[in-house]
């Protein structure tokens, strides 16, 4: 097993995350986020309460 490194840091609702692969960062609030990835990636996230979420990836690398 590897060792891996995650930090988050908050701020209002900017979210700056920091990883072993590098810096990410993402915005929005509980139902509605939108996240760019260390690689590139974009994520939209939508969570409706009584856990049903729905996801959707924009970009590849």
């Amino acid at each position: 097993m590897g060792w891996s490194y995650r930090k988050s840091i908050k701020a209002g609702p900017f979210r700056l995350n920091l990883s072993r692969r590098g810096v990410g960062h993402s915005w929005g609030n509980r139902l509605f986020r939108v996240t760019r990835t260390a690689d590139g990636r974009r994520t939209l996230s939508v969570n409706l309460p009584g856990g049903f979420h729905w996801r959707k990836t924009l970009g590849g690398r």
